[in-house]
C-alpha cells in the first residue's frame, strides 16, 4: 500500500534529520525542496498542508499556472529547469529562487527584468559537475568568472550552487561528485562573496551522499508526489 503525500514528506524528514546526525551535519540545516514538475495543483496543496514551503518546478508555463492556481498559500518557488532567454520575464515575475542559472547573458536578464517592488532574486549556479554534454551547466573552471561577474549584478543575490551528477549506485562515486561542488562552493566563498553558501544537491537515489558531502538543498519529487504524470503538450 502506497504512502501519502503527508506520510512521504514526513518519511522523507526523518531519513534527512538521521544523515544530519550521521555526518555531523548541524540540526535542520538541510531544507527538502518538493519537485511538483507534471503532478497537479491539488498534490501541492496537499504537500502543505503537510507543512511543506518549498516547492521547485522544471516547466515554466506548468510552473505559473500552478502558481496562480496557489496563490492562496504561503509558498517559496523555485525554479529549477533550463533556462531560455525569452522565458527570464516571466521567471522574475514569479519566482523567488532560480536554480538553473549557467550563463552570464540569463543572470544580466534575470537582473534586468526583475521588479523593483520584489526582493532580491536568489540565484544558484549550475555546475556541470560530471561533464556530460547532455547536461547543462558550466564546467568548475569557469565557475569562478561567472560567479564574480553576476555577484556584480543588481536585483540579483548569488546564494550558492546546484549540480545534477551523473547516476551511479556507488555511494563514494556520488559523494565524490558532490565533493567537486563543494570545494567549488568553498573556493568562492574564500573570495569573498559571502552569500554564496547554499548547494543545491541530492535526488531520491543520492541525496544521503549529498548530504554526507554538505547538501543544504535537497531536490525530491517521486518520493514525495509519486510517478510523474505524462504531459499532452510540449513544455519549454
Amino acid at each position: 500500500m502506497s504512502l501519502s503525500i503527508p506520510e512521504n514528506i514526513e518519511k522523507i524528514r526523518h531519513l534527512i534529520s538521521q544523515y544530519e546526525k550521521k555526518y555531523a551535519r548541524i540540526p535542520d540545516s538541510v531544507r527538502l525542496i518538493a519537485v511538483g514538475k507534471t503532478h497537479p495543483a491539488d498534490k501541492i496543496r496537499q504537500a502543505v498542508a503537510a507543512g511543506q514551503v518549498h516547492f521547485a518546478e522544471n516547466y515554466l508555463q506548468e510552473a505559473v499556472e500552478k502558481i496562480r492556481e496557489l496563490h492562496d498559500l504561503d509558498i517559496v518557488w523555485h525554479f529549477i529547469g533550463p533556462i531560455q532567454s525569452n522565458k527570464t520575464h516571466s521567471i522574475v515575475e514569479n519566482f523567488h529562487w532560480v536554480h538553473s542559472v549557467d550563463r552570464l547573458k540569463i543572470a544580466q536578464r534575470l537582473s534586468e527584468q526583475r521588479p523593483a517592488n520584489l526582493a532580491p532574486l536568489k540565484i544558484l549556479l549550475q555546475v556541470n559537475i560530471s561533464g556530460e554534454e547532455s547536461k547543462s551547466g558550466i564546467a568548475l573552471d569557469e565557475l569562478e568568472q561567472l560567479a564574480a561577474d553576476c555577484n556584480e549584478l543588481p536585483g540579483l543575490i548569488l546564494s550558492g550552487l546546484m549540480a545534477i551528477p551523473a547516476p551511479t549506485d556507488d555511494f563514494e562515486a556520488q559523494r565524490q561528485q558532490f565533493r567537486q561542488l563543494r570545494e567549488g562552493r568553498d573556493n568562492l566563498l574564500s573570495r569573498g562573496l559571502d552569500n554564496c553558501i547554499e548547494l543545491s544537491m541530492g535526488m531520491s537515489g543520492d541525496f544521503e551522499a549529498a548530504i554526507a558531502e554538505g547538501a543544504t538543498m535537497i531536490r525530491i519529487g517521486t518520493d514525495i508526489f509519486g510517478p510523474r504524470v505524462n504531459r499532452s503538450e510540449p513544455q519549454p
